[in-house]
């Protein structure tokens, strides 16, 4: 039940955290080649365990600082893709040096709402997710150093 609970919470964050109103990010296109060797600082993001090849992933880079991680408007930039099973990659070039952190939403239906029983999603770092943080871990726990290359990272999907 602490599982199922989670899994509500994650998938309403990331929804929420990724809503377009007032944002003050950029939607850019996947361009891999941003993330090639020399081109950073950019972050390659390496998504496992998508569960199916329908709906679209989004993925979104935050500054890894607790007043800007998972809040409305808040995000760098942000991908979007059709999804595809099994694993993807997205790269996302940052503005400079420091701080960051990745939150992924694969939206199955392509809705544009997060439905609980069946979207999925998935942060840096791989944060364990329980009904006590209500699927929004500790920008902490998320957050990781990025230099003037390309830093690349590994997320699995979560879902219900």
């Amino acid at each position: 039940m602490l599982k199922f609970a989670a899994s509500i919470a994650l998938s309403t964050t990331i929804l929420l955290s990724s809503a377009p109103a007032f944002a003050s990010g950029q939607v850019i296109s996947n361009d891999l080649g941003k993330c090639k060797a020399g081109a950073g600082p950019a972050v390659l993001v390496n998504v496992s365990g998508v569960r199916e090849s329908s709906g679209k992933m989004r993925v979104q880079t935050y500054r890894g600082i607790s007043s800007e991680w998972l809040k409305t408007g808040a995000w760098l930039h942000r991908v979007e893709a059709p999804a595809k099973t099994g694993n993807m990659q997205f790269c996302l070039p940052v503005p400079s040096s420091g701080t960051y952190a990745v939150a992924i939403r694969h939206d199955i239906n392509g809705n544009g709402k997060t439905d609980i029983f069946g979207d999925g999603g998935g942060m840096s770092n791989n944060p364990s997710i329980n009904i006590f943080n209500l699927g929004k871990p500790s920008y902490k726990k998320t957050a990781f150093n990025v230099g003037n290359d390309v830093k690349s990272i590994n997320i699995s999907m979560k879902y219900r």
